[in-house]
């Protein structure tokens, strides 16, 4: 069209749409961050933009790779997560009463959170490769299965409740977007229904119990095991509707409220931002998700599909589990707010994600530009 601009390729192809609501949250995460640190940048707010700017120019890295790298890169990623989440099991740095780091000089690892991607892209890479045929075979399930389980069982034994269950979400997401039959997922849930209460009894370390009595009821433990969600719901439900005021939080300030700068920041932010902070919030994330789904929507093949389907799961995943962890309606497992959260490796986890969901839309947008 005459008089039309065009846009340097580098400008047009940049993933706009995803790249600015996710910095427009982590820059509102950065302000919660900075109030939960009393009014300094220092010591969460500066990493944390830090940290986003580094694993943002990782996503951009990631998002140029060809697809036969990344389904080459499936089976060696998978088997080089395995061996370090042995190396935790042997050498692993221990805080906070589990044993889930590993100390590599330049860096703090923590190889699970790796895994959660590593699942995703090695499943999809598995159902790519299966004979459509296939799909309803005992091998179709008892491989996948296999697949999830060693991750699972290495990282339950650190232990790291939380990890694991995201773990098993992303690779039950991709078994079920692959096309499973439904019979074994509603038989799969009657089983867990009635194993429910032998994990709960034999699989569950003795504070991983509590939490959940202490879900059920906050207020047998006030001051306890229940003190997280009864301040976390304090702090919630003081913000009102526009919330007490930038750097005014009592429950984070006056330090009721724990953790305030990692598993509970939307606590401190609902208590300071009240109801339409938080609902911000929802409408940024649930853009982001948005993108992921059409990403996964318009995938030209079956491991693309597949891929952004899982990633996008398990972005959702952390996000839901941390909201109702916070609302009191999920046992505290540990699982920080995406982009929001003070943490290296839940940054990195999901900007990985995100780095992977960048790479399949422009695979999407190779393969329209072949049709064309």
């Amino acid at each position: 069209m005459r008089g039309a601009v065009a846009l340097p390729p580098v400008v047009a192809e940049f993933p706009w749409r995803v790249v600015i609501p996710l910095t427009l949250l982590v820059a509102f995460g950065a302000a919660v961050l900075h109030s939960a640190a009393g009014g300094s940048m220092s010591p969460y707010a500066s990493s944390h933009l830090i940290r986003y700017g580094v694993f943002l120019v990782v996503a951009l890295v990631i998002s140029y790779f060809p697809q036969e790298w990344a389904r080459f890169a499936a089976i060696p990623g998978y088997l080089a997560v395995l061996l370090l989440l042995l190396a935790v099991e042997i050498a692993g740095q221990i805080g906070g009463g589990s044993q889930r780091w590993l100390e590599l000089g330049f860096i703090r690892l923590q190889p699970s959170e790796v895994m959660k991607p590593g699942i995703i892209l090695i499943l999809a890479a598995f159902f790519h490769g299966l004979p459509v045929g296939m799909i309803g075979s005992w091998r179709a399930l008892l491989i996948p299965l296999g697949l999830i389980a060693l991750p699972m069982g290495l990282v339950l034994l650190q232990p790291d409740l939380g990890t694991s269950l995201a773990i098993a979400f992303g690779g039950v997401v991709v078994m079920f977007l692959a096309g499973i039959p439904q019979k074994w997922f509603i038989g799969g849930g009657i089983a867990g229904i009635i194993a429910v209460p032998l994990l709960y009894q034999f699989a569950l370390q003795p504070y991983q119990q509590q939490r959940v009595l202490t879900f059920l009821d906050p207020a047998s433990d006030p001051q306890g095991n229940g003190y997280h969600i009864i301040q976390s719901q304090i702090a919630i439900g003081s913000g009102g509707m526009t919330g007490k005021g930038f750097g005014e939080g009592s429950q984070s300030q006056l330090q009721y409220l724990p953790e305030p700068h990692t598993d509970f920041v939307f606590a401190t932010m609902a208590e300071e931002w009240g109801l339409l902070g938080g609902l911000l919030v929802l409408l940024i994330f649930g853009i982001v998700l948005r993108w992921g789904l059409i990403v996964a929507r318009d995938a030209q093949d079956r491991f693309s599909r597949l891929l952004a389907g899982g990633l996008t799961a398990t972005i959702f995943f952390y996000v839901a589990v941390n909201l109702m962890m916070v609302m009191g309606l999920a046992p505290v497992v540990g699982i920080p707010l995406p982009f929001m959260s003070h943490g290296g490796s839940s940054m990195m986890t999901n900007m990985l994600c995100v780095g992977g969901l960048m790479m399949v839309e422009r695979w999407n947008r190779q393969s329209g530009e072949r049709k064309l």
